[in-house]
């Protein structure tokens, strides 16, 4: 008799019928409650990272000026900050050249190189939903800016 592997969302039960933890649950707990997800999405899920990595997947080799140029609004220092979590993460590879003027160039090492697709698919699903999620915002605002109804205590 072969035995399934339950989707990470999909729940499972004892004989009993209580809950079991799904594969997802599981998954969160391995290494101190979720360590392992939290500490690399901590890294992967901020706002340059994923501006990076595209820059790199479509530019194989990169000097730090034209990566900066790649990517629009990053301050010199956020890109550094980004390269360094990258390059101790193990996902960027920074090569000095001992030039005159110095020359540093990045480029994904092959770990780095798997996040490419799930990184374009969120970004295309961050374009896709964009303009819902700015009405959202847009509505949640407005309903937070409108007077509570006060209420009246009875004496």
């Amino acid at each position: 008799m072969a035995i399934r592997t339950p989707a990470l969302e999909e729940p499972t039960t004892t004989e009993h019928s209580e809950p079991r933890m799904s594969d997802y649950e599981t998954a969160c707990m391995v290494g101190s409650r979720g360590e392992a997800i939290r500490s690399v999405l901590g890294h992967i899920g901020d706002k340059w990272t994923l501006l990076v990595i595209g820059a790199l997947s479509a530019r194989p080799l990169l000097r730090f000026t034209d990566l900066q140029r790649h990517i629009p609004g990053i301050s010199q220092r956020m890109l550094t900050v980004t390269l360094r979590h990258l390059e101790r993460d193990g996902l960027v590879i920074r090569t000095l050249h001992a030039e005159v003027p110095p020359r540093v160039e990045y480029e994904l090492t092959s770990i780095g190189r798997t996040l490419i697709e799930p990184a374009r698919e969120l970004s295309r699903w961050a374009i896709g939903s964009f303009a819902t999620i700015l009405d959202s915002r847009e509505r949640f605002d407005a309903a937070a800016a409108k007077p509570k109804a006060t209420r009246r205590s009875d004496q």
